[in-house]
């Protein structure tokens, strides 16, 4: 038996919270329907909840950081009046033309919150709108879950074609999680 806790890798735009694009209000941080029960379940279920997040915005000039951790801090600050918190927030700053390893579907994020919190990958899932969302895990030795979220309905086919399970919201892929594969 381990004592290495699972994970779920969270895209954060889109899955977590509406996307507008190049969000850098915190005025903007919308809450989806479901997230506050899927992220209650993942903590009874023992998963860190880990968000991951492709930012190029920052790399492109749209906005700073600064403003990205005052959209984070918004979220921190929705979350917490449900009484959730999470673990621990990635984000690649860069451009696609960058061609960094940080980017998703790029692997460097979810290393870092591995080797911090000694995370069991074979346990864990990477959970977003986008397929670049979920070709990590298939690197990392874990599983996938697209939603239908965000961008998500236009990626289903493609999510599908590539073997990963499709679900309607956040809401509705922790309870795949459940679910013995």
């Amino acid at each position: 038996m381990t004592d290495r806790a699972p994970a779920v890798f969270l895209d954060r735009d889109g899955t977590l919270i509406e996307d507008p694009g190049h969000l850098a209000d915190p005025a903007g941080v919308v809450l989806l329907p479901g997230v506050i029960d899927a992220l209650h379940e993942l903590t009874r279920l023992g998963y860190l909840r880990i968000i991951v997040t492709n930012q190029s915005g920052i790399g492109q000039g749209f906005f700073t950081e600064a403003d990205f951790a005052a959209v984070q801090a918004e979220l921190h600050r929705q979350l917490l009046v449900h009484g959730i918190t999470i673990d621990a927030v990635y984000h690649c700053p860069h451009r696609r033309e960058d061609s960094c390893d940080c980017r998703k579907p790029g692997t460097a994020m979810h290393r870092q919150a591995t080797e911090r919190f000694g995370i069991d990958l074979a346990r864990s899932w990477c959970v977003g709108d986008r397929p670049g969302d979920l070709l990590p895990a298939r690197t990392l030795g874990a599983q996938a879950i697209l939603v239908l979220t965000g961008d998500g309905a236009l990626h289903a086919d493609e999510a599908g074609s590539l073997g990963f399970p499709v679900a309607a919201d956040l809401r509705a892929a922790v309870a795949l999680l459940t679910v013995p594969r």
